[in-house]
């Protein structure tokens, strides 16, 4: 049975504001999934808005985040202290002051669900205080990097990559053989990488932003000159990304309900859209953001309906 709060409307504005497109997924899930997957979501939100605020300091968001691992795994009780909710936009304020119930939520779940919540949230907690330990000190003048292809395929694990394995277990704890054509053991490579991509898409497309302020992700960049020397290394990437969103579109081909198939497939085709373009795009247009037009994101979701 699903949590009051999760029925609640201050809980579908949350959902809405914070979550953009994939509030379109949530809804498309299957009834079983929904509470768990939109739980996580928000809690993973919640770690991200602590550990992206960048008014407060790098070791105040560590500490913060300390904490909030606690509240999700030990049930220990989080307040939002004033000068975090201060810098944090509108939306990301009422997500962080709705804490107590999103927490009350997780407690009163399935406790197989409780499990899979926290094991995703650890490893994505991990993820955020490895992020702000390796670039939280990172400036115009101070550069900070990755050392290896490791360490980035690991960091988009951590954030990414888990949130698949999380989405796939949830779905054969909720829908059994109803889930997918192929087994558990097949899904979850598959998961990790569809994951993965995604992540990797995000830090390609920020990608001269993060230079501007010194977070070079892709490892074996620092020394190359910011500009057009940087497509090849990133292109390079976009080729690994385009490689793991195969694995994902596998994925979405094996789901068995129309709905989740579309939940699923969504997010991939607006990824393969993305990888598209960045891989057209010079470095000036990179600067000025790579987006996906209003109108391709209507059509992709009409694709995803029809998957």
């Amino acid at each position: 049975m699903s949590h009051e709060f999760f029925q609640s409307e201050a809980a579908t504005t949350i959902l809405k504001n914070v979550s953009r497109s994939f509030y379109l997924s949530l809804r498309l899930l299957p009834r079983g999934m929904r509470d768990g997957a939109s739980l996580g979501y928000l809690l993973a939100r919640s770690s991200d808005t602590i550990a992206d605020t960048a008014s407060v300091s790098v070791a105040d968001r560590i500490s913060l985040l300390d904490d909030y691992e606690r509240a999700v795994q030990n049930g220990e009780p989080f307040i939002a202290p004033i000068f975090l909710l201060d810098s944090c936009t509108d939306a990301e304020k009422v997500l962080l002051e709705n804490a107590p119930s999103i927490f009350s939520w997780l407690q009163q779940m399935d406790v197989t669900e409780q499990v899979l919540v926290r094991e995703v949230l650890q490893t994505i907690i991990s993820g955020q205080k490895l992020d702000l330990q390796r670039f939280g000190n990172a400036s115009a003048a101070q550069h900070m990097q990755l050392k290896d292809d490791v360490e980035l395929l690991d960091y988009c694990y951590r954030v990414a990559g888990c949130v698949g394995e999380f989405w796939t277990k949830l779905g054969f704890h909720s829908e059994g053989r109803e889930f997918s054509r192929e087994p558990i053991e097949v899904m979850l490579p598959w998961a990790r990488h569809f994951g993965q991509a995604l992540q990797l898409v995000n830090i390609l497309r920020d990608l001269p932003e993060d230079l501007r302020a010194g977070r070079y992700y892709l490892p074996h960049t620092s020394s190359l000159t910011i500009g057009e020397n940087m497509l090849v290394q990133q292109h390079r990437w976009l080729s690994h990304a385009r490689h793991c969103l195969t694995d994902g579109m596998l994925y979405c081909e094996a789901l068995r309900g129309r709905k989740l198939r579309a939940a699923t497939v969504l997010p991939a085709l607006l990824a393969g859209e993305t990888i598209d373009r960045l891989q057209k795009a010079t470095w000036h247009q990179l600067e000025q953001r790579v987006k996906v037009p209003r109108s391709t994101v209507f059509r992709c979701l009409a694709e995803a309906m029809l998957f």
